[in-house]
């Protein structure tokens, strides 16, 4: 059914890159084992060094369908990005971070949606999830989708397309969309941790016509390089620009219960980074005004982040032992769309 759609639209896949060759050309791999075939791959490089280059030129050299740029002075995230949505010259965009992948026929399991609903702007599916060699987790990979609200009930048009961006249904990468529309949003200005998270929201919002595939189109590698990771723990984490953002937001009524999901998720993060950079006020406010994001209470979480907040008040070092749902104190690594 996509088949004549697959032959005649050129998608222009979106590539940022920094001092990751060895990632780079695996993702690059993938992309050209695309069962759609027409494709650019645009890539904008932020390395610090001449690897990327040089490998991109001795492998890909000849590939007329790879647009290589290195940046010179680096751009940073959000720029890069925005450079590479600038650049594209196909009728939809696909975002692909360097560290991750796209299964075989994503693309075209994708557009074949603009061809069941022609007036289509914007379609994304499922992600697997992978460690740093890729290899597939289909257990962690169902859970990953489930906690984004991906589940085979909510497949097709959704009824609400903002609300997807709000609650992180939309994927951080490997969507695919209208290049007009992309480009109309734009990706310029955004807080440099919190960029995907910002522009997948206002693109839902922006949105006429959202699909949801419940199939896999691409796979989510975790590492531990990423903007988020390497401020996680500071008052420039990206969980508290993710806060911010979602605070501000000017919704209408049928998405406010958005919002609540949202902010619900991100209380609990973004008291314990208070507590951890000795903001013990804040971080106290924040819990006894949130209170429904601890189940009003009854969540042990909730104590265990008044005990951070008590030692932060008295200049105590707020470290406590790790206990079951410590792994959620992680902040949300909103330059790759995570959330605990």
């Amino acid at each position: 059914m996509g088949r004549p759609m697959t032959i005649k639209t050129k998608v222009s896949i979106c590539l940022p890159t920094c001092n990751r060759p060895d990632l780079l050309i695996r993702c690059i791999e993938s992309c050209l084992q695309q069962t759609h075939t027409n494709i650019e791959i645009v890539i904008g490089d932020d390395s610090q060094d001449d690897r990327t280059a040089a490998l991109i030129a001795a492998r890909y050299g000849r590939d007329k369908r790879i647009a290589y740029r290195r940046n010179t002075p680096s751009l940073g995230q959000a720029r890069n990005v925005a450079s590479l949505f600038a650049r594209a010259t196909g009728e939809k965009i696909l975002l692909i971070h360097d560290d991750d992948l796209l299964v075989a026929n994503g693309i075209e399991r994708l557009l074949a949606q603009w061809t069941r609903y022609p007036d289509l702007q914007v379609a994304f599916g499922n992600q697997y999830e992978a460690d740093h060699r890729g290899r597939i987790d289909l257990a962690g990979s169902r859970r990953l989708n489930l906690a984004f609200h991906r589940t085979p009930a909510a497949a097709g048009l959704l009824a609400l397309p903002g609300r997807a961006g709000i609650v992180q249904m939309f994927p951080n990468n490997g969507w695919l969309a209208d290049a007009a529309l992309v480009k109309q949003i734009g990706y310029g200005g955004h807080d440099e941790v919190c960029c995907d998270f910002v522009f997948g929201t206002q693109l839902c919002l922006a949105a006429r016509k959202v699909c949801y595939v419940d199939d896999y189109v691409s796979v989510y590698c975790k590492t531990d390089v990423s903007v988020s990771q390497a401020t996680r723990h500071t008052p420039n984490a990206a969980s508290l620009a993710a806060w911010r953002f979602v605070q501000a937001l000017a919704l209408p009524p049928a998405l406010e219960p958005a919002r609540r999901i949202a902010l619900r998720r991100l209380v609990p993060i973004v008291v314990s980074l208070h507590a951890r950079n000795r903001e013990a006020r804040i971080g106290l406010k924040l819990a006894l005004r949130n209170l429904r994001a601890y189940r009003f209470g009854l969540s042990p979480r909730l104590y265990y982040h008044l005990l951070m907040i008590w030692r932060s008040a008295r200049r105590v070092n707020p470290a406590l032992p790790s206990l079951d749902f410590d792994a959620s104190e992680q902040p949300v690594d909103i330059t790759r769309t995570r959330l605990p």
